[in-house]
């Protein structure tokens, strides 16, 4: 069996993050860190904050002509649980230039003054970015900062949002070189070009194809602190032979497998170090059958109560062989991304989107029957031809195979991704600033947009959270759409607010909701709310909230009063 390399002179060390910058969350799977070119190798120690690793492994067996030249590997993360895949990769590629390299991982809120401070405290000759599309606008600030301090730093960009449309972004006026595509092989050779003082005639490089087996595997750059506390990627095939058009996949020919053998056995040295946190990045995790099944069945074997796997599921392509190995694995231990976007069949065609409907809601309500996984499914507002009318159909079918989530994703324009050839056609209006998300189009309004993202977002505060799970379906009926929209559109109203609203204040709010939109509802969602009242553990008594709309509430005091009264003349 492989062993990954000791790395015996591995020196790690912390960089602790500016008080008061609280790692939050934004476009959580948006887009897959498996094609990314700068991201750092991580560190060995946790904090709040970035993670430095300084690695010294190979000698060098090149000449470099620079005496003691560095390269510093950042990225910005958003949030401090995740780690840089890519980073890793470029590390783990590096050759004899991995002793010349550090990696410091950054969270989005940490201010960009202190994150150029501490890449210039390492007196880097090369600093490698990893950019994205959740860190493009803070990313774009440090890279200017830096350029501006220390103009004689080379600056290479990389990832899938410098990949696209290269030349038009600000990011890239300031930058040295950028490298299109993946490039675990070609930022070795670009830094060696520099440090040789042959470096290349032009700016944007386009990363040339490398065979799968010719690549270096990261895993072993996972530290064991890493492996406790954060969330740890892995990835058995690259690419996807799909083409839905809202997504950078659909620019790949084919899902090009990894060697199995090997694959497995970097799982079960990391599964050996003491990883129980798999999260796998692949496109269509069960393309192929006896891959998957090869797959589940190491893990299974090696089950233990804190095992946790993370799949992205085709979800019309569940045989019943991988049936049978899915309903073995106990609860907590699989969650599922099921891509749904959309049952509109027209709108399938417009987006080159092959999904057989029937087969996939059969799917899904068989795996929320029949298995202990823990069902994430999604959906898309703002494709090309969808209509307010259309999606509320999609989202009331899949409410109705009851995933434990349903995402409601805004449509966004990646750069690179084929959806804007229906720019025209549909009038597709996307915003001009991170995160490109959908505006309107020629079926939707502006107006209705905003009707739908504040849906969406009450619903991940509701529906998503799990906080309601008992009250939520005595709140909804057959058609849950509609009935949502209006306890959405009450909450608005009265609130003005879609973040900022306590949980307590949220218990009040959904109350005063169905008392008013849905009075004969109102008892029986009451006794609900308090059974997820008293889940959530919060200080006040239940007793104490207040559940009644406003007009409500003023007749209750007046029968009190009345009583109080009574009492007295009795």
């Amino acid at each position: 069996m492989a062993e990954q390399k000791s790395n015996p002179e591995l020196t790690i060390t912390q960089v602790p993050l500016i008080e008061g910058n609280i790692p939050v969350s934004t476009f959580p799977d948006l887009v897959k860190p498996e094609s990314l070119i700068p991201e750092p190798t991580k560190s060995d120690s946790m904090n709040k904050g970035t993670l430095v690793t300084q690695a010294i492994t190979h000698q060098s067996s090149n000449v470099i002509d620079k005496a003691s030249p560095k390269i510093v590997l950042a990225t910005l993360n958003a949030r401090f649980f995740h780690t840089s895949f890519g980073l890793r990769y470029l590390y783990a590629n590096l050759k004899e230039l991995q002793q010349y390299c550090e990696i410091k991982e950054f969270i989005i809120q940490t201010r960009a003054l202190d994150i150029v401070e501490q890449i210039l405290a390492s007196k880097p000759d090369i600093v490698g970015f990893g950019v994205y599309i959740w860190n493009i606008v803070e990313t774009t600030a440090v890279v200017n900062l830096l350029k501006v301090i220390a103009p004689e730093i080379k600056v290479v960009l990389g990832g899938p949002e410098v990949s696209y449309e290269t030349e038009h972004q600000a990011i890239v006026a300031c930058a040295d070189y950028v490298l299109t595509g993946p490039a675990d092989v070609s930022f070795y050779q670009l830094c060696k070009d520099i440090l040789n003082n042959t470096p290349p005639d032009k700016k944007i490089l386009s990363s040339k194809p490398v065979a799968l087996e010719d690549i270096a595997l990261p895993y072993e750059y996972y530290t064991d602190e890493d492996l406790k506390h954060r969330l740890l990627y892995v990835e058995a095939s690259r690419g996807c032979p799909f083409k839905c058009e809202f997504c950078l996949s659909s620019l790949d020919k084919t899902s090009t497998p990894f060697e199995l053998t090997v694959f497995l056995e970097q799982m079960e040295i990391l599964y050996q170090r003491g990883a129980r946190n798999f999260k796998f990045i692949d496109r269509t995790f069960n393309l192929n059958i006896n891959t998957t099944m090869q797959i589940m069945q190491f893990f299974l074997d090696r089950m233990t109560d804190d095992l946790y796997l993370h799949f992205e599921v085709v979800p019309d392509h569940l045989p019943r062989k991988l049936k049978a190995v899915l309903a073995q694995f106990p609860e907590g231990s699989l969650q599922f991304e099921i891509g749904i976007q959309t049952f509109n069949v027209e709108v399938q065609k417009n987006i080159s989107r092959k999904q057989n409907n029937a087969k996939s809601k059969e799917n899904l309500i068989w795996l929320k029957d029949n298995t202990n996984a823990h069902i994430h499914a999604d959906l898309i507002f703002g494709l090309p031809g969808e209509t307010f009318e259309t999606f509320k159909d999609s989202f009331n079918q899949l409410y109705h195979c009851r995933p434990h989530e349903i995402q409601m994703g805004i449509l966004k324009r990646l750069k690179g991704s084929p959806i804007i050839r229906h720019t025209e056609a549909f009038d597709l209006r996307f915003n001009p600033l991170p995160p490109f998300d959908i505006l309107s189009t020629d079926r939707v309004s502006f107006t209705t947009m905003q009707r739908i993202n504040r849906f969406a977002r009450y619903w991940d505060m509701i529906g998503n959270s799990g906080r309601f799970k008992h009250a939520l379906p005595h709140m909804l009926s057959d058609e849950p759409f509609d009935d949502f929209m209006a306890i959405t559109e009450w909450i608005f109203n009265k609130t003005g607010q879609i973040h900022k609203i306590n949980l307590k204040k949220l218990f009040e709010l959904i109350s005063q909701a169905v008392e008013a939109l849905f009075p004969e509802k109102h008892q029986v969602v009451i006794e609900k709310i308090e059974i997820d009242y008293n889940a959530a553990k919060l200080k006040s008594l239940f007793s104490g909230l207040n559940l009644y709309a406003v007009a409500q509430v003023k007749t209750l005091s007046k029968n009190k009063a009345l009583k109080r009264q009574q009492q007295h003349m009795s």
